[in-house]
């Protein structure tokens, strides 16, 4: 199953910008969001964050597995 994923536009004090699913309780507000697309997992999602920000990070409540820091 696929889940659509943004990416927060402002950047956290380390500079990461998070990677949210559709449905997480911290999904930025829609004008501090861009649409990532549809991804079997947040892994692809973030991956695809990093093309438009050089760091990118999952969210530790919606995509734990991509949470680094």
């Amino acid at each position: 199953m696929k889940n659509k994923y943004y990416v927060n536009q402002n950047a956290q004090s380390n500079g990461d910008h998070e990677v949210h699913e559709e449905s997480c309780a911290y999904l930025p507000k829609l004008e501090n969001r861009t649409y990532l697309g549809e991804f079997s997992s947040c892994k692809g999602a973030v991956e695809e964050a990093k093309k438009r920000y050089y760091k990118a990070d999952g969210c530790k409540y919606c995509s734990p597995d991509c949470h680094t820091r």
